[in-house]
């Protein structure tokens, strides 16, 4: 196609140049100028997102914003920038590239959608979904006559008026998922309401943007938009029941655990193009044929997720970008001058936020919802984002917004979506409901004193740390009272910047069930078989383990499980060690943010803390059976710390599996503690103890030496060994605490108190610091050659009230408990 330019005609670009040694420059030439520009706006958002992330927005405001200072508003004032970043010839490309991109995004939001879960859709949820679309239409009808009648004289009115309507009206479900997961109420019941209200919305509107651009288009005939509209209909009737089957077909054929055969990957990808070029056809968007084979796909199984992790890095780090920028192009906020202009710009923000957060909030309070949660849902209903730059670019392609209301609607989009995260934060704040009641027994040692339930919260990383929780678990049941244990497992799942974390947090939720797909459709997730495991262990062992799942951020992670632990009312939280052992022995690490996470844990906790640090402990014995055994030893030094490690040691020597060796280091006469300047002084020091310290350890000591006492009285004959043995070893140097160390280094487990007291602890030599979460002690079981042991290691911090410094209360109140399961603390 030639190209009138300054009155000459010029050819098509090139896709390729020489070089500019040849003479050429690449600019000029298709491929390294769309190279550029995939450069220069990749670059751009980028930045954005960052300067943006403190403000908690999400990344489609950086795309949009990024999009518009590369158009006419900002940069492209410049005319030599435009003519030579973006000339008009090179538009064409990048429109299509755009395109493209966005119909495999199309795709993926369609794979989001489950149509099995709008079947559940509560009435509370549809009610809130029919009320934020009905009357924000009204409005977008009213407010399309105010433009017509101003700025917008000439348009076709039928596609005007349901255009204005749509654009009001819709809610942008990807964003609000991304938004609900970022401020952590994906998982309450404010999440899940707005997540299933938008899907509802996201359908209805679609459906309603077909009808807008069946409407739109040029026949002369009124019947032209009906037989569009019928053949759209047909089209999705066909997908239905001659494309799904099939679908259903491959991924029948495509098990857990094994890799997708590549020829299903690209005959799917083949369909959803094929789908969008028949959408095209017809009349009504090729987006429109990705999206309906994305709601069709079948969700169940490892076809959906394979398809998804090798789409969205593509579709939506580039492609999705460039959508933007060709949007910004097309959008010049100088069009809008003049008070008339203005005016207009604010009765639509005036008229979208009035009709979508009335709409719902009124029909939340019908529904007996709290006033700042139908607050908070009406804000977040109001998000706009993707979808509604969609919804404007179709209508300005079609001819049916001028450019003037163009650049209206799209600042109206950043503007709603802007202010939904303040706007929420501000009206919801569900840290406060977290501090009622009083919060007892915030250490194991207070709860074996009060006789209570113990609690405890173990987190997860992956399937791998199974075994070994399991089997801690059932060291601590203790004895055979059911209501003796509550234990909460939290499954850590980062909330990262890929659109299958959003996809994963809607599985996750299963619309308000919990984080397992209680349906038996077969689908054998990861999830599905971290609930196995539970289950049959909750058999065995009559313990009842409580499933619990926190989507977050690394950095932001950590305050999940605080106030979880908080909400539970738990008196310790077991963390997993950030390494994990390799079969040759060596240390291998798994993650460095979960170190992290661990350190703020210990800072932040408002109970006592472990860190597990696992060689093994899951992997050699068998769970909940009359053979189950496990040589637990303590290493007692002193302090508040240890004491709490032995209180738990005490606890799990009720388990008849369990022996339990308390070993007590005592320094003689001569031990003289070298002046030795620890590393480890990051998360607390170890220190010399107090004389009130070493009164509540010798009365620790005295209680343990009664229950063996007991024990030993009620033992039988039969009994060849006693469940617990306490022993004391008098130290003169360090050399000789190494080769008490190694005298009990064939146990299982060691619990070893994280700061412990005393003069033979404050000078061990470490040869290790760079994990001085683990303290001094776990530090020489675990990485020291003059300790050699195999074993796995509980380092244990209590609790103390000082530490907390109410740290649960400032957790910038946005941080909110993110566990599916409802069940009474």
């Amino acid at each position: 196609m030639a190209i009138i330019t300054n009155g000459t005609c010029e050819g098509p670009m090139k896709a390729t140049s020489n070089g500019v040694f040849q003479g050429e420059n690449p600019l000029h030439h298709a491929l390294p100028l769309l190279i550029l520009q995939i450069c220069i706006v990749l670059f751009l958002t980028r930045v954005l997102a960052f300067l943006l992330r403190p403000l908690r927005q999400p990344r489609v405001i950086a795309e949009i914003v990024g999009g518009i200072l590369l158009g006419p508003s900002a940069l492209g004032k410049s005319s030599k920038f435009l003519t030579t970043v973006f000339p008009p010839k090179s538009l064409t490309v990048l429109d299509t590239l755009a395109n493209l991109g966005l119909i495999f995004f199309l795709f993926l939001v369609g794979l989001e959608l489950d149509p099995k879960s709008l079947k559940r859709t509560g009435k509370k949820a549809l009610s809130i979904a029919l009320a934020g679309m009905t009357l924000p239409f009204i409005f977008g009808i009213g407010t399309s006559f105010a433009l017509r009648s101003s700025i917008a004289d000439g348009v076709s009115k039928a596609p005007f008026l349901v255009f204005m309507g749509v654009a009001l009206s819709i809610t942008a479900f990807p964003v609000l998922a991304r938004i609900l997961a970022e401020i952590k109420l994906l998982t309450t019941d404010v999440g899940k309401i707005a997540l299933s209200a938008a899907a509802v919305n996201d359908v209805a509107a679609w459906i309603l943007l077909a009808l807008a651009v069946a409407l739109s288009g040029e026949g002369n005939s009124p019947l032209t938009s009906l037989w569009v509209f019928l053949a759209g209909c047909g089209f999705v009737v066909f997908c239905i029941f001659v494309v799904q089957p099939g679908l259903k077909w491959m991924a029948k054929r495509c098990p857990d655990g094994e890799p997708v055969n590549e020829q299903y990957v690209c005959f799917t990808l083949g369909i959803v193009l094929a789908a969008s070029f028949m959408t095209d056809l017809i009349g009504i968007h090729a987006l429109f044929g990705a999206f309906v084979i994305g709601v069709i796909f079948p969700k169940e199984g490892n076809f959906a997720n394979s398809l998804v992790e090798k789409v969205e890095d593509l579709v939506s780090g580039i492609f999705l970008p460039l959508y933007f920028v060709s949007s910004g192009l097309k959008t010049d906020v100088a069009t809008i001058q003049g008070a008339t202009s203005w005016g207009l710009l604010v009765l639509v923000i005036f008229n979208a936020c009035f009709g979508k957060i009335v709409g719902t909030v009124v029909v939340s309070l019908y529904c007996k919802v709290p006033l700042d949660e139908s607050l908070a849902l009406g804000f977040l209903m109001n998000t706009k984002g993707l979808v509604e730059l969609i919804v404007l670019n179709i209508g300005k392609d079609r001819g049916v917004l001028n450019d003037q209301v163009f650049a209206i609607m799209v600042l109206m989009a950043i503007f709603t979506t802007f202010m939904t995260t303040p706007l929420v934060l501000a009206v919801y704040k569900p840290g406060k409901s977290l501090t009622k009641g009083d919060y007892q027994n915030r250490t194991i040692e207070e709860t074996n004193q009060s006789n209570k339930p113990l609690r405890l919260m173990f987190c997860f990383q992956s399937i791998m740390n199974i075994p070994t929780i399991v089997n801690l678990i059932e060291a601590s049941r203790g004895t055979n009272r059911k209501e003796s244990l509550s234990v909460y497992a939290m499954h850590l799942m980062e909330l990262s910047e890929r659109s299958s974390a959003i996809l994963m947090a809607h599985k996750v939720r299963k619309n308000g069930l919990p984080f397992w797909n209680k349906d038996k459709s077969g689908n054998n997730s990861s999830s599905d078989m971290v609930v196995v495991a539970f289950e049959a262990f909750r058999r065995l062992s009559r313990v009842s383990v409580r499933p619990m799942t926190a989507i977050s951020a690394m950095a932001t992670i950590h305050e999940d499980i605080c106030r979880s632990a908080e909400r539970k009312r738990a008196a310790m939280v077991i963390l997993p060690f950030h390494k994990h052992v390799r079969l040759d022995r060596t240390w291998e690490t798994t993650r460095n943010d979960y170190r992290w996470i661990n350190k703020k844990v210990m800072e932040e906790s408002p109970c006592s803390v472990a860190i597990l640090v696992d060689r093994g402990l899951g992997g050699a014995t068998r769970v909940a059976s009359s053979d189950f055994t496990l040589a637990i030893t303590v290493l007692f030094f002193g302090g508040n710390d240890d004491r709490e490690a032995l209180a738990f040691a005490v606890r799990m020597a009720e388990h008849p599996g369990i022996r339990l060796t308390v070993v007590r280091l005592i320094p003689s006469e001569e031990f003289k503690p070298e002046n030795v300047k620890l590393e480890i002084s990051e998360l607390g020091q170890a220190g010399s103890s107090s004389g009130e310290t070493r009164l509540t350890d010798i009365e620790a000591i005295t209680e343990l030496k009664a229950k063996i006492k007991e024990q030993e009285s009620s033992r039988s004959d039969s009994d060849s060994e006693p469940q617990i043995v306490y022993e004391e070893k008098i130290v003169k140097c360090y050399e000789e605490v190494f080769e008490v160390i190694k005298e009990y280094s064939r146990s299982n487990l060691f619990l070893v108190g994280k700061s412990p007291a005393g003069s033979v602890a404050s000078g061990l030599n470490v040869e290790r610091s760079d994990t001085p979460e683990l303290g001094p002690v776990g530090n020489l079981l675990t990485s020291s050659e003059s300790v050699s042991t195999s074993a796995s290691v509980l380092v244990v911090q209590q609790y103390v009230a000082s530490r907390d410094s109410s740290v649960v209360g400032d957790l910038k109140n946005a941080a909110m408990e993110a566990s599916p399961v409802e069940e009474s603390p």
